[in-house]
Protein backbone atom coordinates (compact mmCIF):
# COMPACT_ATOMS: atom_id res chain seq x y z
CA UNK A 1 0.00 0.00 0.00
CA UNK A 2 1.22 3.62 -0.99
CA UNK A 3 2.20 5.79 1.92
CA UNK A 4 0.48 9.16 2.18
CA UNK A 5 2.84 11.61 0.12
CA UNK A 6 2.20 15.27 1.27
CA UNK A 7 5.42 16.76 -0.70
CA UNK A 8 4.25 20.45 -1.67
CA UNK A 9 5.58 22.04 -4.23
CA UNK A 10 8.36 25.11 -3.81
CA UNK A 11 7.08 27.85 -6.27
CA UNK A 12 10.20 29.87 -5.41
CA UNK A 13 12.01 27.19 -7.22
CA UNK A 14 10.09 24.30 -8.97
CA UNK A 15 11.36 21.48 -6.41
CA UNK A 16 9.30 19.44 -4.19
CA UNK A 17 10.15 19.88 -0.40
CA UNK A 18 10.61 16.64 1.70
CA UNK A 19 7.88 16.16 4.40
CA UNK A 20 9.26 14.43 7.61
CA UNK A 21 8.19 10.88 7.73
CA UNK A 22 5.94 9.96 10.74
CA UNK A 23 4.26 6.96 12.00
CA UNK A 24 1.14 7.63 14.34
CA UNK A 25 0.12 5.22 17.20
CA UNK A 26 -3.81 4.62 17.56
CA UNK A 27 -5.95 2.65 20.17
CA UNK A 28 -9.60 3.90 18.75
CA UNK A 29 -11.75 6.18 16.72
CA UNK A 30 -8.41 8.44 15.73
CA UNK A 31 -10.23 11.85 15.36
CA UNK A 32 -6.97 13.14 15.92
CA UNK A 33 -5.15 10.89 13.39
CA UNK A 34 -8.08 12.31 10.97
CA UNK A 35 -7.13 16.11 11.47
CA UNK A 36 -3.51 15.24 11.23
CA UNK A 37 -4.49 13.80 7.54
CA UNK A 38 -6.56 16.66 6.86
CA UNK A 39 -3.82 18.76 7.43
CA UNK A 40 -0.80 16.91 5.97
CA UNK A 41 0.07 19.02 3.67
CA UNK A 42 -0.39 22.60 5.14
CA UNK A 43 2.44 21.56 8.28
CA UNK A 44 4.83 19.19 6.07
CA UNK A 45 4.04 15.60 7.14
CA UNK A 46 4.32 12.57 5.57
CA UNK A 47 2.32 10.12 7.31
CA UNK A 48 4.09 6.53 6.28
CA UNK A 49 1.87 4.30 8.57
CA UNK A 50 -1.10 4.07 11.52
CA UNK A 51 -0.08 1.22 14.17
CA UNK A 52 -2.68 0.19 16.34
CA UNK A 53 -2.84 -2.93 19.45
CA UNK A 54 -6.68 -2.94 18.52
CA UNK A 55 -7.99 -4.75 15.13
CA UNK A 56 -10.96 -3.39 15.54
CA UNK A 57 -9.59 0.56 16.29
CA UNK A 58 -11.80 2.76 13.23
CA UNK A 59 -8.26 4.87 12.86
CA UNK A 60 -7.40 2.08 11.19
CA UNK A 61 -9.95 2.37 8.54
CA UNK A 62 -9.77 6.13 8.45
CA UNK A 63 -5.89 5.53 7.43
CA UNK A 64 -6.72 3.10 4.71
CA UNK A 65 -9.30 5.66 3.22
CA UNK A 66 -6.07 7.49 2.80
CA UNK A 67 -4.15 5.17 1.29
CA UNK A 68 -2.12 4.97 4.27
CA UNK A 69 -0.19 1.40 5.23
CA UNK A 70 -1.73 0.37 8.70
CA UNK A 71 -0.88 -2.04 10.78
CA UNK A 72 -2.31 -4.19 13.66
CA UNK A 73 -0.19 -5.89 16.52
CA UNK A 74 -1.69 -7.76 18.32
CA UNK A 75 -0.66 -8.11 22.17
CA UNK A 76 -1.80 -11.13 23.54
CA UNK A 77 0.57 -12.61 20.55
CA UNK A 78 3.48 -11.02 23.57
CA UNK A 79 4.55 -12.07 26.76
CA UNK A 80 5.43 -8.58 27.88
CA UNK A 81 5.17 -4.92 27.30
CA UNK A 82 8.87 -5.09 26.19
CA UNK A 83 8.54 -7.78 23.94
CA UNK A 84 5.51 -6.33 22.17
CA UNK A 85 7.29 -2.55 21.85
CA UNK A 86 10.49 -4.39 20.15
CA UNK A 87 7.98 -5.72 17.26
CA UNK A 88 6.73 -1.59 17.27
CA UNK A 89 10.51 -0.59 17.06
CA UNK A 90 11.42 -3.02 14.35
CA UNK A 91 8.08 -2.09 12.14
CA UNK A 92 9.62 1.95 12.67
CA UNK A 93 12.80 1.36 11.97
CA UNK A 94 12.09 -0.58 8.79
CA UNK A 95 10.39 2.86 7.69
CA UNK A 96 13.13 5.20 8.34
CA UNK A 97 10.79 6.84 10.48
CA UNK A 98 11.55 10.51 12.20
CA UNK A 99 9.12 11.53 14.01
CA UNK A 100 6.25 9.36 16.28
CA UNK A 101 2.39 10.42 16.96
CA UNK A 102 0.85 9.15 19.79
CA UNK A 103 -3.12 9.72 18.80
CA UNK A 104 -5.36 8.06 21.67
CA UNK A 105 -2.80 5.08 21.73
CA UNK A 106 -3.66 3.39 25.21
CA UNK A 107 -0.85 1.55 26.47
CA UNK A 108 2.20 2.98 28.29
CA UNK A 109 5.29 2.75 26.78
CA UNK A 110 8.35 0.86 27.63
CA UNK A 111 11.33 3.09 28.63
CA UNK A 112 13.47 0.89 26.07
CA UNK A 113 10.97 2.44 23.93
CA UNK A 114 11.33 5.93 25.01
CA UNK A 115 14.89 5.61 25.30
CA UNK A 116 15.51 4.64 21.64
CA UNK A 117 13.27 7.05 20.35
CA UNK A 118 14.22 9.61 22.95
CA UNK A 119 12.90 13.44 21.55
CA UNK A 120 10.73 12.17 18.41
CA UNK A 121 8.05 10.97 20.50
CA UNK A 122 4.65 13.36 21.03
CA UNK A 123 1.45 12.79 22.73
CA UNK A 124 -1.73 15.17 23.17
CA UNK A 125 -3.44 14.09 26.25
CA UNK A 126 -7.02 15.95 26.84
CA UNK A 127 -6.17 17.93 30.55
CA UNK A 128 -4.01 20.74 31.08
CA UNK A 129 -1.32 18.92 32.41
CA UNK A 130 0.39 19.07 35.58
CA UNK A 131 -3.19 18.53 36.17
CA UNK A 132 -5.14 15.35 35.64
CA UNK A 133 -2.51 12.49 34.04
CA UNK A 134 -3.71 9.37 33.36
CA UNK A 135 -7.21 8.21 32.28
CA UNK A 136 -11.01 9.27 32.90
CA UNK A 137 -9.63 13.51 32.98
CA UNK A 138 -12.83 14.96 31.76
CA UNK A 139 -15.17 13.51 34.94
CA UNK A 140 -11.60 14.50 37.17
CA UNK A 141 -12.13 17.88 36.16
CA UNK A 142 -16.12 17.71 36.47
CA UNK A 143 -15.98 16.42 39.66
CA UNK A 144 -13.11 19.05 41.24
CA UNK A 145 -15.31 21.61 40.11
CA UNK A 146 -12.38 22.98 37.56
CA UNK A 147 -13.12 26.44 36.17
CA UNK A 148 -11.07 25.80 32.97
CA UNK A 149 -9.99 22.34 31.19
CA UNK A 150 -8.05 21.66 27.84
CA UNK A 151 -5.72 19.89 26.30
CA UNK A 152 -1.87 19.15 26.30
CA UNK A 153 1.03 18.46 23.82
CA UNK A 154 4.14 17.02 25.52
CA UNK A 155 7.63 15.12 24.48
CA UNK A 156 6.79 11.76 25.67
CA UNK A 157 9.72 10.63 28.87
CA UNK A 158 9.15 7.70 31.09
CA UNK A 159 6.75 9.44 33.54
CA UNK A 160 3.64 8.76 32.29
CA UNK A 161 2.06 12.30 30.91
CA UNK A 162 4.81 13.62 32.52
CA UNK A 163 7.05 14.75 29.67
CA UNK A 164 7.48 18.91 29.45
CA UNK A 165 4.56 20.41 28.01
CA UNK A 166 4.88 22.52 24.45
CA UNK A 167 1.76 24.02 24.28
CA UNK A 168 -2.38 24.01 25.86
CA UNK A 169 -5.34 24.77 24.60
CA UNK A 170 -7.77 26.21 27.27
CA UNK A 171 -12.03 25.23 27.37
CA UNK A 172 -14.02 26.67 29.86
CA UNK A 173 -16.56 24.47 31.85
CA UNK A 174 -19.53 25.20 32.31
CA UNK A 175 -21.92 24.48 35.04
CA UNK A 176 -24.01 21.97 32.43
CA UNK A 177 -21.43 20.39 31.41
CA UNK A 178 -21.10 16.50 31.60
CA UNK A 179 -18.44 14.21 30.80
CA UNK A 180 -19.35 13.95 27.01
CA UNK A 181 -19.96 17.72 26.31
CA UNK A 182 -16.62 18.92 27.84
CA UNK A 183 -14.84 16.04 26.14
CA UNK A 184 -16.32 17.47 22.96
CA UNK A 185 -15.47 20.91 23.42
CA UNK A 186 -11.79 19.59 24.22
CA UNK A 187 -11.49 17.32 21.33
CA UNK A 188 -12.15 20.56 18.85
CA UNK A 189 -9.31 22.02 20.78
CA UNK A 190 -6.88 19.19 20.27
CA UNK A 191 -7.59 19.11 16.19
CA UNK A 192 -6.19 22.35 16.30
CA UNK A 193 -3.67 22.33 18.40
CA UNK A 194 -2.07 18.81 17.71
CA UNK A 195 -1.30 20.17 14.19
CA UNK A 196 -0.14 23.06 15.77
CA UNK A 197 2.66 21.80 17.32
CA UNK A 198 3.75 18.77 14.56
CA UNK A 199 4.52 21.50 12.58
CA UNK A 200 6.68 23.56 14.92
CA UNK A 201 8.51 19.92 14.48
CA UNK A 202 8.32 19.51 11.37
CA UNK A 203 10.06 23.08 10.76
CA UNK A 204 12.57 21.63 13.23
CA UNK A 205 11.83 24.75 15.66
CA UNK A 206 10.86 22.12 18.02
CA UNK A 207 13.66 20.36 19.94
CA UNK A 208 13.40 18.31 23.32
CA UNK A 209 17.24 19.05 25.03
CA UNK A 210 16.83 16.68 27.92
CA UNK A 211 13.86 15.42 30.08
CA UNK A 212 12.98 18.48 31.44
CA UNK A 213 13.63 20.93 28.64
CA UNK A 214 12.21 21.94 25.75
CA UNK A 215 13.33 24.91 22.68
CA UNK A 216 10.82 26.49 20.19
CA UNK A 217 12.96 28.60 18.02
CA UNK A 218 16.23 27.93 20.07
CA UNK A 219 14.30 29.40 23.16
CA UNK A 220 13.45 27.82 26.42
CA UNK A 221 9.92 27.09 26.86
Amino acid sequence: MAHWRSDSLDWRTGHYLVNMRAVILISGNGSNLQSLIDNAIKIDLEICAVISNNRDAFGLKRAELANIETFFVDPNLFTSNEEFDQKIITIIKELDIKLIVLAGYMRILSASFINHFSGKILNIHPSLLPKFPGLNTHKKAIDAQEKYHGASVHFVTEELDGGPVISQEIVEVDSSDSEYSLAQKVLEKEHILYPKVIHWYTQNKLKLINKDCITLDGKIL
